[in-house]
């Protein structure tokens, strides 16, 4: 039988993803294949995941998709794998409207038990509190134990362990706090910079994990006996040919968004920070990124930037999100105040400078269709001109937000990272969208 389990925590910051990475790399070191999952729409952590199971991390986000189709592919993937681990988002019952779309209704949703991990370093018996609140709240969700973070001596972990014992719950374990341990954060959440060892981080806690958690027992606790079915096909293919930006700068993808294109039309990967042209395509996709941190080298990469501007003007389909939206602006200030000329596609430009967090789920009813998504960026956008939008976007309660869809012949942009993993028509809906909209849709 296969295990299962979801970490998760009371609070941002207790410690989820470091446990997490090692947790994953543990036991892929006990000869175990290990299949790592994310709650939510996050980008940065799923790659360390990757890193650290050796397998592509997968988004479970019920906001963004469907129970059914969360179902399938918690299911599919996990079918070739011994351990399935998903890491939780924020505190456990955080959500986009109180528990909608939270840690704790993913668990409820998919039936995976909860390792709860508690952030324990200025705090003793006082757990226990904690601990039945969270035990007792919902009755729809099983707390299978419990993990303590930043316990330095065994004498504090006996007043946790305790606290265990008087509430009913395993206590499986402490994790401590050493600066080998850490992986450095930015805006967006962990980094992703090559400048930083993260091979070394996740095997250092990989190690240390094995002496202070009890992995057996663990797993003896998460067992299941469902048989997962076949992974089956997800759409049909198409003729069209589509690229897709893929590098440093442009990395913020859901691996099924790429699953769905993948497995309907002939895609291709380009990089626009060493590419020198964009290659012959039906469909350009810019995904988000980091590309504030590689704004010198886009910008220098003139001929590749005048390839992507001479497609969009000439009418060829593209689609850009965040990232992508900010490459093809006229230029880009980093937080320094240094400014780079773009693609220029469009008649605005986006700064880090007095950055702004603009954050939430997002939906867009467009032409009958209901699109979901995220938002997340610092940066800003300036219009040189007024510009309107296609559709009204709004976030998770329904209320209108400033953001716009932005379309220049046939490009869309926006800031809102969209998931169509669920959609396997999503492809054909885009471009029969695009054409629809040059004739529904006055530029300007």
């Amino acid at each position: 039988m296969a295990s299962h389990f979801l970490i998760a925590a009371p609070h941002s910051g207790s410690g989820k993803t470091t446990l997490t990475l090692g947790l994953l790399r543990a036991l892929r070191h006990r000869g175990l294949t290990v299949q790592p999952f994310k709650c939510g729409p996050d980008y940065i952590d799923i790659q360390h995941h990757r890193t650290a199971a050796g397998r592509a991390s997968i988004n479970l986000d019920l906001f963004m998709a469907s129970p059914e189709h969360l179902q399938t592919l918690y299911q599919t993937y996990g079918s070739g794998a011994d351990v399935s681990v998903t890491e939780g988002v924020m505190g456990l019952f955080d959500g986009a409207d109180r528990m909608q779309a939270s840690t704790a209704s993913l668990a409820e949703c998919l039936g995976i038990p909860i390792i709860l991990v508690v952030q324990a370093k200025a705090m003793a018996y006082s757990a226990a509190p904690l601990l039945y609140g969270f035990k007792h709240f919902y009755a729809g969700i099983q707390i299978a134990g419990v993990l303590f973070n930043g316990v330095q001596t065994a004498s504090h972990f006996r007043f946790l362990e305790e606290a265990c014992q008087d509430v009913g719950l395993p206590c499986l374990g402490y994790f401590p706090t050493h600066a080998d341990f850490t992986i450095p954060s930015r805006h967006l959440g962990l980094r992703t910079s090559s400048e930083i060892d993260y091979e070394q981080i996740i095997e250092a806690i990989a190690r240390k994990i094995p002496q202070t958690i009890d992995l057996d027992r663990l797993l003896a606790l998460t067992k299941t006996d469902e048989e997962a079915p076949l992974a089956q096909a997800l759409c049909h293919r198409t003729a069209c040919k589509v690229t897709i930006a893929r590098d440093e700068a442009f990395s913020f993808q859901y691996h099924q968004n790429l699953a769905v294109l993948e497995a309907q039309a002939e895609v291709q990967y380009v990089s626009p920070l060493r590419d020198t042209e964009l290659p012959e395509t039906d469909l350009l996709y810019l995904p988000g990124g980091y590309p504030e941190l590689h704004a010198q080298t886009l910008s220098a990469n003139t001929v590749f930037r005048e390839s992507v501007r001479a497609y969009c003007q000439n009418g060829g389909y593209a689609y850009a999100e965040c990232g992508g939206l900010m490459y093809l602006g006229q230029q880009l200030t980093d937080a320094e105040g240094h400014s780079y000329p773009m693609a220029g596609v469009f008649p605005f430009s986006t700064s880090l400078q007095h950055a702004k967090l603009t954050l939430g789920y997002r939906q867009i009813h467009f032409q009958n269709t209901l699109l979901k998504g995220h938002e997340f960026h610092y940066s800003t956008l300036q219009e040189a001109e007024e510009l309107s939008s296609l559709a009204p976007v709004r976030n998770a309660r329904g209320l209108e937000v400033g953001t716009k869809i932005y379309r220049v012949q046939n490009t869309l942009a926006s800031y809102v990272h969209l998931y169509w993993g669920d959609g396997p028509t999503w492809l054909t809906d885009l471009l029969r969208t695009l054409s629809t909209s040059l004739s529904t849709h006055p530029h300007g």
